[in-house]
């Protein structure tokens, strides 16, 4: 700290400042403000628009999905259009999370109670297949039977100890390339 008394070219904290040879800031003229009013607007506006169309538009989707909310979160919007394989947690409604695990690729075993699928990096992986899971093939939603070895699905499921249990199977549709949507409450 410093207790001696200011030099001369030392101003007095929180005194204001000097002004001396320093030119007057300029205004903005209306034009220029409104200008620059409207570049901001578009900007927000375009920011707006790129979040909502990178979430979608349909709210009537539940959230317990997987990343991108549609069919396990492939799929336009979902940000994961492309993605081979990956895990995540979500959280569980209590405070705490649950893993889960996506996968697209091709289904090399499939019966009543698992499915076996193997990725376009070689990656493999088999998963439990219950009453509550949901299976969608291109055309509707079906049962285990409906998808068969050589079809290329989209799993996402839940994580227990070394059990990866399904919650959804979407079927690749003929549409792109990409799974069907997920039906809404009315389908």
């Amino acid at each position: 700290m410093n207790t001696e008394s200011p030099t001369t070219d030392q101003s007095t904290w929180g005194a204001p400042a000097d002004k001396g040879d320093s030119p007057t800031p300029r205004r903005w003229s209306p034009r220029r403000a409104a200008l620059a009013v409207i570049v901001a607007v578009g900007i927000a506006g375009a920011g707006g628009y790129a979040a909502y169309a990178a979430t979608g538009s349909d709210t009537s989707q539940s959230t317990d999905q997987g990343p991108g909310g549609q069919g396990g979160g492939t799929g336009p919007g979902g940000g994961l259009t492309g993605a081979l394989h990956g895990e995540f947690q979500v959280s569980d409604g209590s405070g705490g999370t649950t893993t889960r695990v996506l996968q697209t690729g091709e289904v090399t075993a499939i019966s009543a109670t698992e499915l076996t699928a193997v990725s376009e990096d070689g990656y493999t992986k088999t998963y439990t297949i219950t009453a509550d899971t949901d299976l969608t093939t291109s055309t509707a939603a079906g049962a285990s039977d409906d998808i068969a070895s050589g079809d290329t699905v989209t799993v996402v499921a839940t994580v227990s100890g070394d059990t990866a249990t399904a919650t959804t199977v979407r079927e690749q549709g003929t549409e792109g390339g990409q799974p069907p949507t997920q039906p809404t409450a009315g389908d």
